[in-house]
């Protein structure tokens, strides 16, 4: 006997970042008319078809996963329809590139291990420093980092402390810009490998446990680098504009230094001594 259950479209990470960025495009954004009558959220699926000059037909199949490789050429197309950034656009490309399937048995999550020298090294530098991987877990970190923000402790997650922890909010003023830059600079770092069991788990646990991460995940906004800058107010120093560098550890895949320093002779450098010398 038939079934009556309709066909369930695959869901693949370029037909859910299509979906998703042609939905956060407003018709009179790309020179259509509004109208009154709309159903849908953004661009209609044909809609994105004209302006990237491909078939009707031809972008269902790609939003529907039915078709994973398109051109380079339909790529670019696709991402000037959906006004993409560079970032955006390489990010799209590397969705459609074909890749190879992970291996049965490569589920296991190994960390990395931080290079003795590495560690030395935050321990000598006076100001506030730690490692973390891809994943945004806390590999190392020095006790004035742990001092500047008492969710830096070796184990926690980056992602996870800011999107759980009720003291992030107090802590980040700048919190709500900060929440769009790390959940759009985490899905920059993943790319394209979004079977990776680790990654899997660490979205399904920030989806679960907060409301604001959901929101800024389905819009799939991808930036490779986030503010130079970050503020944190803390309860003893009070408030501090801090730069933010990061360090790739070489001889290792994913691992990055993290340092927050003070411009010389403000505020803020006068607030990080302080802390120093507490510490």
């Amino acid at each position: 006997m038939a079934s009556s259950v309709g066909t369930v479209e695959p869901r693949t990470p370029l037909a859910d970042f299509l979906r998703a960025r042609r939905e956060l495009v407003q018709p009179e954004d790309v020179g259509l008319p509004a109208g009154s009558r709309r159903r849908v959220r953004g661009l209609r699926r044909e809609e994105v078809a004209l302006l990237a000059g491909i078939s009707n037909e031809y972008y269902l199949r790609l939003e529907q996963g039915r078709d994973q490789h398109p051109s380079e050429q339909v790529v670019d197309a696709l991402a000037r329809a959906l006004q993409l950034d560079d970032e955006g656009t390489a990010h799209v490309l590397e969705l459609s590139r074909a890749r190879p399937r992970r291996r049965a048995g490569s589920t296991t999550h190994r960390p990395e291990r931080v290079p003795d020298g590495v560690r030395m090294l935050l321990e000598t530098v006076n100001v506030p420093a730690f490692v973390m991987d891809r994943y945004r877990d806390v590999m190392a970190v020095n006790r004035l980092a742990t001092a500047l923000e008492p969710a830096l402790v070796i184990g926690a997650n980056r992602m996870v402390s800011l999107f759980t922890d009720p003291q992030a909010r107090s802590y980040h003023p700048d919190w709500v810009q900060n929440t769009a830059s790390v959940v759009a600079q985490l899905r920059a770092d993943i790319g394209a490998d979004q079977d990776d069991p680790r990654f899997q788990a660490l979205v399904g646990e920030l989806s679960l446990k907060s409301e604001r991460f959901r929101r800024l995940w389905a819009r799939h906004d991808v930036k490779a680098v986030g503010s130079p800058t970050g503020v944190v107010n803390h309860p003893v120093v009070g408030e501090l504009i801090l730069h933010r560098e990061k360090f790739a550890v070489l001889g290792t895949t994913s691992l990055v230094v993290v340092v927050y320093h003070a411009e010389p002779g403000t505020p803020s450098a006068e607030a990080l001594a302080m802390l120093a010398s507490l510490t």
